[in-house]
């Protein structure tokens, strides 16, 4: 059987490299585009769970028909699926289309293994009434009878959901299977050896192929040009054209100029959060206008009526180019500033900042025509060597950029180490990046000398971007950084500050999946570890979710906010009004405390609904050996609560232990704080006060004795 054929898919072997080199450099234009809208990767969610549903023998006969109807399609898709997989012609894409069927399937196997699970729950608990049956005495005939019936009925209940699970591995490893096939072409591919850029014999062929692309954009035009009804329209859009090429070119030769004027005109004042936030919104106008001028001008030139199918496709990828500069430069603008009054978020000069912007936004045009390159030779089917030959220029160029912008990671690093020469955790970070961008730069470039082409562009292009996107989170740091200054009134405390670490932190791991895709790999990887992840991990015979572990989070938070609220009623309203003592008081609230705590776990496990039983003799053992390990500690724990209940000393009690004097200012469950009347705080262990000797002097009486010895000359 004709696997490619089954598959519906047509296959070109001979062209499967280059076609899957076309496809990642692709991809990683489909990640510029994405970098640039909104820096957001999508958060797939699967469907709630299924109802679990009553049994019903009057339903048997449909629901027996549509799982036969669904078994029957599932068979067919899982024996295309082996054949393709045994054959391994197939291309990558097919193999793609096939492995979505096949999730689809692995997910409805994984509800149907929630089928009938209350009934299941409620059968189980019936036939667990019974209990066993008894060995070696007939049982009951009524008893028999019913203990069969639930047996019947449990197993046509369990049927469906073993069904699913095993349906569910066989999807499974078919999708591994499929994953494997693919990563290996996919490595196979960067590690295949082609032409090198530097063979003359080469350059030819290059030169040619961007001629006959010249040539024929040229005569596209022309016959364009040389039909009436077209030069007709064209007369009738002319208005329209001029308005837009003034509005356009004013907007790109002046626009970005009058922006930043208002931008370093408010940054020119006094440092401030305040300023620093409009000059940053400010800033965007230097992106806004220009892109505007950008759209203008492709306006106008498809209303010229000139613009063929070619045309078409070098238009829009020069517009996209040009978005790709843009953003560039206005990111270069934001980490290399040029106002003087704001302090950069890299320690450099002037000269070294100029340097900085130059080099990161020709680093972003270099990549926009790197994705103009592939837009044209994907039209017009460039062969590998012209390819090679073209891109190499681009791909050099983008390297000694990269090369320059590490030089300025280190020199940053360099300013920034103080008097002891000691690099602080930031720079060490800064550090190594630099180091990794520096042999990348190196790196690629010579792989492609070499022949390496596929892997040079796996390597320059994603490094590039990837350096984009961290200019992009730092920008997002200083942004939350100023916005949390500007409420709590401090740079200093904003500074010192934790939310904002934290949230730059979120940031950063939101943004994981992006490097991800960024460096190649497939969305349909972290699909899989986004479902895996849902799916969770399992403790013995439990399994935890992040739902169930969500669940738990937010029932234990408010149960331990709940406690809290009641602890400070009571000791600030309704005990000070009792007629109980300081220590009695303090015993109560604190036993609250505990017992609150304890009752919210317990209530946050059972509406997580985990099911811990099968620790518990794990659990016990853990138990025992923590008693024996921790043995002081668990001691001092009991004689707190002992100390706590029984109070034979209270806080304020002036007692003596051993030879420590003091007052009783602290009683916790693990220890107490004495404070001697020299002002020295002692810490006594619990059951040091439970197991010793303990003289309270002031135990049912404040009146304190002193015993003074007076010596006689």
């Amino acid at each position: 059987m004709d696997n490619c054929k089954d598959l519906e898919c047509s296959i070109d072997c001979s062209n499967e490299p280059v076609a899957q080199m076309r496809a990642r450099v692709c991809n990683g234009r489909l990640m510029v585009h994405f970098f640039i809208i909104s820096m957001l990767w999508i958060i797939v969610s699967s469907a709630g769970f299924v109802n679990a549903q009553e049994f019903n023998p009057s339903q048997t006969g449909s629901v027996q028909n549509t799982s036969l109807s669904d078994n029957e399609a599932w068979q067919n898709t899982a024996r295309r699926a082996e054949e393709a997989i045994a054959a391994g012609r197939a291309s990558s894409e097919a193999f793609e289309e096939l492995r979505t069927q096949l999730v689809t399937w692995r997910e409805k196997f994984r509800k149907g293994q929630s089928t009938n699970q209350s009934s299941i729950n409620t059968l189980q608990a019936q036939i667990t009434a019974l209990g066993p049956k008894p060995d070696g005495v007939e049982e009951a005939p009524e008893i028999a009878a019913k203990r069969t019936e639930m047996e019947q009925r449990m197993g046509l209940l369990v049927a469906p959901v073993q069904s699913a699970e095993v349906s569910y591995s066989q999807a499974d490893g078919l999708i591994r299977a499929i994953d494997e096939i693919i990563r290996r072409r996919n490595t196979a591919v960067l590690l295949e050896l082609g032409p090198t850029p530097v063979n003359p014999n080469h350059w030819k062929t290059g030169l040619d192929a961007a001629g006959s692309t010249l040539h024929s954009l040229v005569n596209e035009f022309k016959t364009s040009w040389s039909s009436s009804s077209q030069q007709v329209r064209m007369k009738q859009n002319l208005p329209v054209i001029v308005v837009l090429l003034l509005f356009a070119f004013a907007l790109l030769l002046r626009g970005r100029y009058w922006a930043e004027r208002l931008t370093l005109s408010v940054q020119a004042k006094n440092r401030t959060s305040a300023r620093w936030l409009m000059a940053f919104l400010l800033s965007f106008a230097q992106l806004i206008l220009p892109l505007i001028g950008i759209m203008l001008l492709e306006q106008a030139a498809y209303a010229t009526e000139m613009i063929g199918v070619r045309g078409d496709i070098v238009v829009s990828a020069m517009v996209e180019m040009a978005v790709i500069f843009m953003v560039a430069r206005w990111l270069a603008g934001r980490v290399f500033p040029k106002s003087e009054h704001v302090a950069p978020p890299l320690n450099l000069v002037t000269r070294h900042r100029t340097k900085g912007r130059f080099f990161a936004s020709s680093l972003g045009f270099l990549i926009g025509l790197n994705g103009l390159i592939d837009a044209i030779s994907q039209f017009e089917n460039w062969s590998i060597q012209a390819l090679v030959v073209l891109v190499f220029p681009v791909l050099l160029l983008a390297g000694y950029a990269m090369l320059r912008l590490s030089r300025l990671l280190g020199q940053h690093v360099e300013n920034e180490r103080g008097d002891d020469r000691e690099y602080s955790y930031r720079n060490r970070i800064t550090h190594y990046l630099g180091r990794i961008v520096f042999v990348l730069a190196i790196a690629g470039p010579f792989l492609a000398l070499v022949g390496y082409f596929q892997a040079a562009q796996s390597i320059v292009f994603p490094a590039a971007i990837s350096l984009g996107l961290l200019a992009f989170l730092l920008v997002l740091h200083r942004l939350i950084s100023e916005v949390y200054a500007l409420l709590v009134g401090s740079v200093e405390k904003a500074r010192e500050a934790l939310i904002p670490v934290l949230l730059s932190f979120a940031m950063v791991l939101a943004a994981l999946p992006v490097f991800a895709l960024i460096w190649g790999v497939r969305r349909a990887d972290l699909f899989e570890i986004w479902a895996r992840f849902k799916t969770g991990f399992s403790i013995g015979d439990a399994r935890i979710s992040p739902s169930d572990f969500l669940t738990f989070a937010l029932v234990f938070v408010v149960g331990y906010i709940l406690t809290r609220l009641v602890q400070g009623t009571l000791r600030s309203t309704v005990l000070p009004k009792t007629k109980m003592d300081v220590g009695g008081q303090n015993a109560i609230v604190s036993g609250l405390g505990y017992i609150g705590i304890f009752l919210a776990a317990v209530v946050a496990i059972s509406s997580a609904g985990i099911d811990l039983s099968s620790l518990a003799i794990v659990a016990g053992a853990l138990s025992v050996g923590i008693g024996f390990g921790l043995q002081n500690i668990v001691s001092n724990f009991v004689s707190g609560i002992i100390l706590l209940v029984e109070r034979p000393i209270s806080e304020g009690d002036w007692i003596e232990v051993g030879d420590e004097m003091g007052i009783v200012r602290n009683i916790s469950v693990r220890s107490t704080r004495i404070e001697t009347f020299d002002r020295t705080d002692v810490i006594v262990p619990n059951s040091d006060l439970v197991s010793g000797v303990v003289t309270n002097w002031t135990r049912g009486n404040s009146v304190g004795r002193v015993i003074v010895s007076v010596g006689v000359a």
